[in-house]
């Protein structure tokens, strides 16, 4: 199946998402029956995307798996096998997401291989894969991403007076060299004690999530993070490692294959504080915004040290020219503003109105969108 079609992704109705952007941006009714978080795109084998062809409605991964030279390219089959090695997605968030990180490329393979040779120990990969990422806001997005100065966080820890935290609190004084004691005694407090030390985290951030999670000490965790606002247009990257969490906004959302997550807290689903620390990088992240890098007029891009994936920003005007997508390699094109057409040349037009998406096989050749708003692209780096 080659050319440019029709992608269908798959809306995951997380109990954190949003009941009115996904839906408003698609153009259906609001607020939505159920909150729904995340729109993949991709052929992630959790929820492949549908691809409009010839012959009727097909699985990506399907697809994918029936040709992969045709729909990949031979240099993308080599280097990751016969899988599409990203996966996009647009995210919405009303509510905080948990406490995460995720393993590098190395750690997943080992702990995957150990893990399905003993079924004894705990299930916390489900591939070999990373997972490093950047998100791109489309409306204002708060997170947190990275540890801060660690001074600044004793200071803050300090300011509330429970005598407990001097243990927590001296190991910031060390700097960076004492963040990975500082997460570990958070992250282990006396269950019998969560609550009264959460109740005295007296910030508007920690009085924010403590709404959501009264007895977590994630909550203090949080505080030792760099607390972002993103405006449109402005990035995050989160590379193996790194400890973040998402508070609240929109964003397209690019990554590695992968569903690897280790989670700390904030969060419902199943924390395993002993594999977190194992995977995290305890070191300051001065400034965790990603810049962008204008390729051409309209045409940005955010560069980040892995292969895996690479994401654009098109701007489009009616005025201009039809946009040739900087790329190649299996290519997918969604529309968040706007009304754009995507075609390879001499093909027929996709159109890709907001919340909607094509795919471009690597065997499509030269692609180029047209039209009017802001399309992204994601595709092999």
């Amino acid at each position: 199946m080659s050319g440019v079609h029709r992608l269908t992704g798959v809306i995951r109705p997380y109990a954190w998402g949003s009941r009115t952007f996904l839906a408003g941006l698609q153009g259906r009714p609001t607020p939505s029956d159920a909150p729904e978080a995340e729109l993949w795109l991709g052929a992630h084998p959790g929820d492949p995307s549908t691809l409009d062809g010839h012959h009727g409605p097909a699985s990506l991964a399907d697809v994918i798996e029936a040709d992969p030279a045709g729909q990949l390219g031979s240099p993308a089959v080599e280097r990751y096998g016969p899988r599409l090695p990203y996966l996009m997605k647009v995210l919405a968030a009303s509510a905080p997401l948990s406490l995460q990180a995720h393993p590098d490329l190395a750690y997943a393979r080992q702990a995957f291989a150990a893990q399905e040779a003993d079924p004894s120990l705990p299930r916390n990969y489900t591939d070999a894969n990373h997972k490093p990422e950047v998100l791109v806001a489309l409306t204002e997005f708060q997170a947190l991403c990275g540890f801060r100065d660690p001074s600044v966080s004793a200071d803050v820890l300090e300011s509330f007076g429970v005598a407990a935290l001097a243990p927590v609190v001296s190991a910031l004084r060390t700097g960076a060299a004492g963040l990975a004691e500082a997460v570990r005694l958070l992250l282990r407090w006396p269950a019998e004690d969560r609550a009264s030390l959460v109740a005295a985290a007296d910030t508007p951030l920690a009085r924010s999530l403590a709404k959501h999670y009264p007895s977590d000490p994630g909550v203090l965790v949080a505080l030792l993070l760099n607390h972002v606002t993103l405006e449109p247009g402005q990035a995050i990257w989160m590379p193996a490692g790194n400890l973040h969490a998402y508070l609240e906004g929109a964003g397209v959302e690019i990554m590695a294959a992968s569903d690897n997550v280790l989670r700390g807290g904030l969060t419902p689903k199943r924390v395993d504080v002993d594999e977190l620390l194992r995977v995290l990088r305890f070191e300051v992240l001065d400034d965790p915004i990603l810049p962008a890098t204008e390729l051409s007029p309209g045409v940005t891009t955010w560069q980040v040290p892995i292969e895996d994936f690479a994401l654009y920003r098109l701007e489009l005007s009616g005025s201009r020219p039809p946009t040739p997508i900087p790329a190649g390699g299996p290519r997918i094109i969604v529309g968040v503003e706007g009304d754009a057409f995507a075609a390879e040349d001499h093909g027929t037009p996709v159109e890709l109105t907001p919340g909607t998406a094509a795919f471009a096989a690597a065997d499509a050749g030269p692609v180029s969108v047209a039209g009017t708003g802001t399309v992204f692209v994601a595709a092999p780096a």
